[in-house]
């Protein structure tokens, strides 16, 4: 018992300083006494922070989808997500697009997603994800404004536990930058950022559309991750900042359209 309270008290700072990284949510100056900066350890907690920053967001939807138009409940809820979070992953999503679909070598990729202008790559790219997230979640509300909600949950958590895979299977691509100074995920950190993430998006999905679907949302979740990280191994040889924070954005766009294309088939089903 005496080694539980350290450990719980490491976490509970790992998940303040997760916040305060992810986020523009105010976190006390006093979890980050005698913070080295490097989050090696503290990733372990993104996805726990994901659901902590995903939570007002998540019941204003639910709350708005009740009484008023989906579509414009699910618009104001990504719209308060974005500005907690700073667009901190939508402007990794843009600058990646641009990179990587305009670059046509490893130099020529990494000069463009370093340039703070953003180009018609990028453009498609914040169009198509904040469209998709928008009319997912419309889609869902207006079967059930929980599972909308929970949904929504669900894409917070498990995006940010692939964001963590992506960081952790590749080595920098610059030895510079923000994703390089932050220091790569230790392996037991990793762990418990999948594991946690995992485990909470089969809680989310499964208490609404049954533990066999969660896990093939998880799955295919899961493949089209990893096929973004081999894409960026093979275009650039190694991960930067934007490419972490495109890999969240991908991972969440495609758990809230898989949600919406297939609950309304297994909505009027028994569920397993």
């Amino acid at each position: 018992m005496e080694r539980q309270l350290p450990n719980a008290t490491e976490f509970i700072a790992d998940l303040a300083r997760s916040v305060a990284f992810l986020s523009r949510i105010p976190v006390p100056d006093r979890f980050f006494m005698g913070h080295n900066g490097s989050f090696s350890q503290s990733v372990r907690a993104f996805p726990l922070a994901g659901a902590v920053i995903a939570l007002v967001p998540a019941l204003i939807l639910y709350g708005l989808s009740q009484v008023c138009d989906p579509l414009v409940s699910s618009l104001i809820a990504i719209s308060l997500m974005t500005l907690m979070t700073g667009a901190l992953h939508e402007d990794g999503l843009a600058d990646a697009a641009d990179g990587l679909g305009g670059g046509r070598d490893r130099d020529h990729a990494l000069d463009i997603m370093k340039d703070s202008r953003i180009g018609s790559y990028g453009v498609v790219a914040l169009i198509l994800s904040l469209g998709l997230k928008i009319a997912s979640l419309a889609a869902l509300a207006r079967f059930d404004s929980s599972l909308s909600a929970v949904s929504m949950l669900a894409a917070a958590c498990v995006s940010r536990a692939v964001m963590i895979w992506h960081w952790s299977a590749l080595l920098p691509a610059r030895t510079s930058g923000v994703a390089a100074s932050l220091g790569a995920p230790s392996q037991a950190a990793r762990n418990v950022a999948l594991l946690t993430g995992g485990v909470m998006g089969l809680v989310f999905i499964g208490s609404h559309l049954g533990i066999v679907v969660a896990i093939f949302v998880l799955a295919v979740t899961a493949a089209v991750g990893q096929s973004f990280t081999v894409f960026v191994r093979r275009k650039i040889g190694g991960h930067t900042g934007d490419t972490i924070g495109a890999s969240q954005q991908i991972a969440e766009v495609t758990i809230l359209a898989i949600l919406a294309l297939i609950a309304p088939l297994l909505w009027s089903a028994p569920l397993p």
